[in-house]
C-alpha cells in the first residue's frame, strides 16, 4: 500500500455525502434535514438524476451536504443519463470526508450496499450507516440487535462503524444521524501525542509480543501517527515483513479500544527502525 501524503482542502467545512442505492431515501433524507424540496422524489429509481451540494447551517452545526443519484449495478444501467449518475456518485465520494450510506430496512443489506461500503473504507472515508424505513419493518425485543449483528457479519472485519436505525419519510432520528456524521468527522481527524501513543501501544505490544520469525523475535521499538488525512500509524521494527494480517488486526483493535476512531479505516505501516 503506497503511504498517503498530506492533503490540503480549499474548503475546511466537513463535507458529508448522503450515498446508496437508488430508492433507499436519500433525497427524502436531504429534503427533511434542510427543509427544501432540492430534489425530485418518486418511486422510480435513479429520480434524483446529479449531485447536489447543500451548505448545512442549522443548529449550531455547518457542514456541506452532498446528495447524489443513487448507486446501481452496472449490468441494470441502461440509459447514459443513470450511468453517469454512477461515475459522478462514485467520483463525489473522492471530495467527502464522512459518507452515510443509507440503506433500505425493508430489502436489508444487498450485495451492492457492501460494495458501497468497502469502497469507501478502501477510499478512507469515515462512515455512517443509516438504516431508513425503518418504520415500516416489524418490531421484536432484539431487531434492531439482531439486525445490527447480520450487518457485522455482512462488512466484516471493519465493524468499528455506527448505525443509525431512521425514518426519513418521518424525520425520526435524522438529527441524531447528523450527529454521528460529524463525531466520525471528528475521529477522522484526531491526532494522537506521541508520547502518549508510545505509553500505550508498546505495554500492549509488550503483553502480547509479535510471533517470532526464522527463529528471531520481532521487536516493535517506536509508534508515531503520521500526519495524513486518513489516520494512519507506522510502526518500527526490526522485521516490518514479518507482521502478518492477524497481529495487524490485534494493533488495529487495540489503537480502537484505547482511542477512538469509531467509523473511520485506519491505516498501519510497518518499517525498519
Amino acid at each position: 500500500i503506497e503511504e498517503p501524503t498530506e492533503e490540503v482542502d480549499e474548503n475546511p467545512l466537513p463535507k458529508f455525502i448522503i450515498i446508496g442505492q437508488p430508492n433507499a431515501g436519500k433525497s427524502t433524507l436531504l429534503n427533511a434535514l434542510t427543509g427544501q424540496e432540492r430534489t425530485i422524489v418518486s418511486d422510480i429509481p435513479g429520480t434524483t438524476r446529479d449531485t447536489i451540494h447543500t451548505h448545512y447551517n442549522q443548529f449550531g452545526k455547518e457542514f456541506i451536504l452532498i446528495d447524489t443519484a443513487g448507486l446501481r449495478k452496472k449490468k441494470n444501467v441502461h440509459e447514459d443519463l443513470e450511468f453517469y449518475s454512477v461515475i459522478r456518485a462514485v467520483r463525489a465520494m473522492d471530495d467527502v470526508d464522512v459518507c452515510m450510506i443509507v440503506i433500505d430496512a425493508e430489502k436489508g443489506v444487498t450485495s451492492q450496499d457492501v460494495s458501497i461500503f468497502s469502497l469507501a473504507a478502501r477510499k478512507g472515508k469515515g462512515i455512517v450507516l443509516l438504516i431508513n424505513k425503518w418504520d415500516t419493518v416489524e418490531k421484536e425485543t432484539n431487531t434492531a440487535r439482531d439486525y445490527e449483528k447480520a450487518i457485522h457479519h455482512k462488512i466484516a472485519p471493519f465493524t468499528d462503524v455506527p448505525m443509525v436505525f431512521i425514518s426519513a419519510k418521518d424525520k425520526v432520528r435524522i438529527f441524531q444521524a447528523m450527529e454521528k456524521a460529524l463525531e466520525v468527522y471528528d475521529n477522522r481527524q484526531r491526532k494522537i501525542q506521541t508520547s502518549k501513543l508510545n505509553d500505550i501501544m508498546l505495554k500492549e505490544i509488550q503483553h502480547y509480543p509479535p510471533p517470532m520469525t526464522r527463529g528471531h523475535s520481532v521487536k516493535i521499538k517506536f509508534v508515531q501517527q503520521l500526519h495524513t488525512t486518513v489516520p494512519s500509524f507506522a510502526f518500527y521494527c526490526n522485521y516490518p515483513d514479518a507482521i502478518k494480517a492477524p497481529y495487524k488486526n490485534f494493533l488495529e483493535n487495540k489503537l480502537r479500544s484505547h482511542f477512538n476512531f469509531n467509523g473511520v479505516p485506519i491505516r498501519l505501516f510497518f518499517r525498519d527502525k
